[in-house]
């Protein structure tokens, strides 16, 4: 590691003279410029390659004790500069480097409260955050945040509504000026003149998230409310004790769409690993008993055709086993799925016997990943965590899918909504009391990810997204092809996602007009295109045989990488990924199209010069279609080098996914 601090005198006495000061990205081509106004009201500016990107934005926070929205001074400035390379646990490159220019911009409001505004200035954006340090004042009530994004021009914005039930919504387009409606954050931005922008926050902990909304021509900040007991919203939006900081305000500024999915901003804002020895946090494919629920052959109730019985897990376990996928999950295991009113998550069910399978499973040396679905009750999850999580310690369980399936859950404060500020501390209890019993968190109905992952590699994949699931049962009949191909912009740039690829068989006889918008070789590519560390393959294992040599990409396939890098893509049209196996010189190759086939462009430069290459190619064949023909594909193996361009065609709702291994000598 290395970590080299620069104090800036000639800023400072800029700033001291001028009221105005300013940093600059480390390669001079993104520049933030800070003012408090005529009325005391803090505000920054943003260039980049000295054209002004975001106009005069105010800062502030409105508090029941004291609006500190105006009336301040500059008391003090201080920059340096700072840069470092960390190794991560798991993702989607092993390391990462971190340069930029730090300003502490130190305000005091004429009412004597002291408030700190810290900025960050990368080379692909920027970030602030308010500190509050020790001061007379001993808590606030927050009940705004007036902070704002006052682009200079009308970009084209994709986006969700801001109370999309658990984010599962459908992404999409509009100019900002026609935006009416609160977003969910993040939101991606086409800028007008060409170029990516990506708002979002970092490293939320003990606050509410953020969403977005336009009013008079800037993208403000909403905090999430309190709700009382009514379900109604309060002004108060954070109860917080001081010292404090909130949580990175930050925005990506990409060039084109390549720098935008390579920035690593969100994961530097967030503090280093506090686990000591992380060792024990393992990247993995897994499938388990869940498809069959979605497709009503199974139960995760007891009954006649409940899934998750010793039997069933066994021939899961075995499958895995002989096909080398490394866990399988089981939902249903345990008592509680007939009423939802109270789950146990140490008493299975009388078909399920634990301790025969967690010896099973540690025999063949496949992982078990528990359940743990609270039907919304985070406090009941809350009284049974300790005895959970050493239940489950105890048979070697050491991966869990948490679920919270209400928009509003039942936390320690009453009724709340998940992401506001009660719901995220319980999120940050359940991934802190899983470390210390080594266990790994995959979140359903999650608040969405900050980069608290380089913290807590614990917390390894979050849902948060219109998934696999609802091509199961959705009224509309399945997500369109386009989906796929806008998630790795907007939802996936947030962190990693449990979309559970991998659908081989795309009939649906409970409900006909719902399928899977998709070929067989678009279900291959998403376990390239969408990052998760926990992947699963979500069909049945009878499905899979049916195609086995499609099926072998998925044993091949890894989900922790070395690098990463989006070969081309366009939003809501396609999209192509490269990734390096961590610790190899494999590399894989997936792509994913909407519902216009064409023809794609695959430069190899990527792979090491001078070596020679074998590249497996599963394909869609010339008839493929996902709605009449999901199933037609080719696979062929080419001898290639880095100089080799590969032509190859998607169809409608079609994709590709490449194996590229060193030929052996």
């Amino acid at each position: 590691m290395k970590r080299i601090f620069y104090l800036l005198p000639f800023l400072l006495l800029f700033a001291a003279c001028n009221q105005q000061p300013q940093i600059s990205s480390p390669n001079g081509q993104v520049t933030l410029t800070f003012r408090v106004n005529k009325s005391g009201v803090p505000q920054y500016s943003v260039s980049k390659n000295n054209t002004t990107l975001i106009l005069w934005s105010s800062l502030g926070l409105a508090c029941a004790e004291q609006d500190l929205t105006s009336g301040f001074e500059i008391t003090d400035t201080e920059s340096q500069f700072f840069s470092d390379k960390w190794e991560t646990v798991w993702g989607e490159e092993r390391v990462i480097v971190d340069r930029h220019y730090e300003m502490r911009v130190a305000l005091q409001h004429q009412s004597g409260v002291r408030m700190d505004v810290l900025f960050r200035v990368f080379d692909d954006g920027i970030a602030f955050r308010y500190i509050f340090p020790e001061q007379e004042m001993r808590s606030l009530t927050i009940t705004d945040e007036i902070s704002e994004y006052r682009f200079a021009a009308d970009h084209a914005a994709w986006s969700i509504p801001w109370r999309t039930e658990y984010y599962e919504g459908l992404w999409t387009k509009a100019p900002l000026s026609e935006q009416t409606d609160t977003l969910c954050s993040p939101v991606t931005l086409e800028l007008a003149d060409g170029g990516y922008a990506f708002v979002h926050e970092a490293a939320l902990y003990d606050y509410p998230a953020q969403n977005l909304y336009m009013k008079d021509g800037a993208l403000r900040i909403y905090l999430t409310p309190w709700l009382d007991s009514t379900k109604q919203a309060l002004d108060a939006k954070a109860y917080e004790t001081l010292p404090f900081a909130t949580p990175w305000r930050m925005v990506i500024l990409a060039d084109d769409l390549r720098q935008m999915v390579a920035s690593r901003i969100m994961l530097n804002l967030n503090e280093p690993c506090a686990i000591e020895d992380p060792s024990w946090i393992k990247p993995m494919k897994f499938i388990g008993i869940w498809w069959g629920m979605h497709m009503k052959s199974m139960t995760w109730e007891q009954g006649p055709i409940h899934g998750a019985t010793t039997a069933n897990m066994e021939r899961y376990l075995r499958f895995a086993k002989e096909h080398g996928i490394q866990a399988v999950l089981a939902e249903g295991w345990n008592l509680g799925w007939e009423t939802w009113e109270h789950f146990s998550f140490t008493e299975p069910y009388d078909d399920w016997n634990m301790d025969y399978l967690s010896q099973l499973a540690d025999s063949l040396g496949v992982q078990i990943i528990g359940h743990n679905e609270t039907g919304g009750n985070a406090a009941d999850y809350e009284d049974q965590l300790e005895a959970a999580y050493a239940y489950h310690q105890a048979h070697g369980i050491h991966a869990i899918k948490t679920g919270y399936v209400s928009p509003i859950i039942r936390t320690v404060d009453g009724l709340q909504w998940n992401k506001g500020q009660s719901g995220v501390r319980h999120y940050r209890k359940i991934i802190e009391t899983a470390a210390k019993y080594h266990i790994a968190i995959d979140n359903h109905e999650p608040v969405m990810p900050t980069g608290l992952q380089r913290t807590w590699p614990n917390l390894m994949t979050q849902e948060g997204v219109r998934g696999q699931e609802w091509n199961a049962w959705s009224n509309d009949g399945g997500s369109p092809c386009s989906h796929v191909t806008i998630l790795p912009f907007t939802r996936v740039m947030a962190g990693p996602v449990d979309y559970t690829p991998g659908v081989f068989a795309f009939e649906n006889p409970v409900m006909p007009q719902t399928r899977v918008h998709a070929t067989l070789m678009n279900q291959l590519g998403l376990f390239v295109c969408i990052y998760s560390p926990l992947q699963m393959a979500c069909d049945l294992p009878e499905n899979y045989m049916k195609h086995p040599d499609a099926f072998h990409f998925i044993e091949d396939v890894p989900c922790n990488w070395e690098r990463s890098m989006l070969v081309d893509g366009v939003i809501g049209e396609y999209c192509i990924f490269a990734r390096q196996e961590r610790g190899s010189e494999n590399w894989y190759i997936g792509g994913v199209n909407a519902d216009e086939a064409r023809e794609v462009t695959i430069p190899l430069s990527m792979l090491t010069e001078g070596k020679t290459y074998v590249a497996t190619i599963y394909r869609d064949g010339e008839e493929a279609d996902w709605q009449t023909n999901p199933y037609d594909y080719e696979i062929e193996e080419q001898t290639v080098t880095a100089a080799d361009v590969l032509q190859l065609r998607m169809a409608s709702g079609g994709g590709l996914a490449i194996a590229v291994k060193p030929a052996a000598l």
